[in-house]
Formats: C-alpha cells, sequence, structure tokens
C-alpha cells in the first residue's frame, strides 16, 4: 500500500511541477507522504480499536468522572489540512458496572482521530464506541478543534478560531444537572491546561 500511494504522490508531483528526483528537498518526500498517511494520519482505517482494559467497580461508585484535555490530531476529509484540539469524556459508571483504564480514552480518541475525519462525526464514533464497550448510565464526548482548513486556507480565520461539539448518550443526554456538571469540569480541565 505504500508502495503504491507513493507512486500516487509522485503522479502528483508530477501533475504540479515539482521536482522529486532532483531536488535535494523533495527527492524522497512521496515516499514519507505514503508512509505518513498509512502508518500515522489514516492508522484508524487500518488497525482494530484499541483492546479496553476493564476493572471492576468494586465500590460502586455512580458519579460523574471527567478526562482530559485528551490532545487530538487529526486530518479534514474535505482539504486534507490538519485538525488539532482537545477532547473531553464524561463517564457517569454503572454501580454493578464496569470502569476501563484511564489511558484507554486517550487511545480511543487517537485511534478514531486518525483517519480523514469530519469533527461532527468524530465526537459520536468515540462516543459510539465507549457505550459499546462498557455499558455506562451515561457518557458525553466534548471536543474543541482547530480546522486547519479554515485557518490556512479560505477565509484564513485566526488560529483561535475553533469548532465546539459535544454528543451525550443516556443519563448525560436527559438530566440537565449531569450535563451542566459535565460542562463545567471541561471548562476547568481546559483553564488549567497550557496552551
Amino acid at each position: 500500500m505504500i508502495a503504491a500511494a507513493a507512486r500516487k504522490v509522485e503522479e502528483l508531483f508530477d501533475v504540479l511541477r515539482i521536482d522529486h528526483q532532483n531536488d535535494h528537498n523533495t527527492r524522497e518526500t512521496p515516499q514519507r507522504v505514503a508512509k505518513m498517511f498509512v502508518e500515522e494520519i489514516l492508522q484508524g482505517r487500518y488497525t482494530a480499536p484499541p483492546k479496553i482494559t476493564e476493572f471492576d467497580n468494586a465500590r460502586s461508585y455512580d458519579q460523574l468522572i471527567v478526562t482530559g484535555p485528551i490532545e487530538l490530531r487529526s486530518m479534514c476529509a474535505h482539504h486534507l489540512m490538519p485538525i488539532y484540539g482537545h477532547a473531553y469524556i464524561g463517564i457517569l459508571p454503572a454501580a454493578d458496572g464496569k470502569i476501563i483504564g484511564l489511558s484507554k480514552y486517550d487511545r480511543i480518541v487517537d485511534h478514531f482521530a486518525s483517519r480523514l475525519q469530519i469533527q461532527e462525526e468524530l465526537v459520536k464514533q468515540i462516543g459510539d464506541y465507549v457505550v459499546d464497550m462498557t455499558k455506562p448510565r451515561g457518557l458525553a464526548v466534548r471536543i474543541s478543534a482547530v480546522h486547519m482548513c479554515k485557518t490556512q486556507r479560505g477565509v484564513r480565520s485566526s488560529r483561535r478560531s475553533r469548532m465546539v461539539n459535544t454528543c451525550f448518550w443516556g443519563e448525560l443526554a436527559t438530566s440537565p444537572e449531569h450535563k451542566s456538571e459535565f460542562l463545567q469540569e471541561c471548562i476547568a480541565l481546559e483553564r488549567g491546561s497550557p496552551e
């Protein structure tokens, strides 16, 4: 796949009149780009989601858990430009259910972000996977991200311009109190994180 993709990048460079044979800066760029797409940027298309380590909820903990900011790096499906920002995940565990290892949330975000994406679908993919795997009483996923297709081209807006969207499942969707608590925790975590 990498070799075939590299040949296509070479063809694109030829069309764009970029010398990938003699210019020392771009000589091996098609191979690097192909490898980057397959092994990094689009890795989530070619690998299984991360395995989830479950722990018994031994003390029947049933209050809101919020984790974040989780670093998010993805690629816009419309313009092949980077998307970067943070994700926040809120979990209302079932008292008689399971709790998963905290680092798994980061791995789940990374997995679903590692493909061509639009942010509106990314929050749902992350949340649907966590809900399917853990069956919590409630779940929320919030993403706040910069889209370089907006900051580097077109309108060329400020890098401070972000898109924020949130999806809710279960009790986090139906309880205004839980929803408000989740959003307040996201704000607190965001304020406490360095840029």
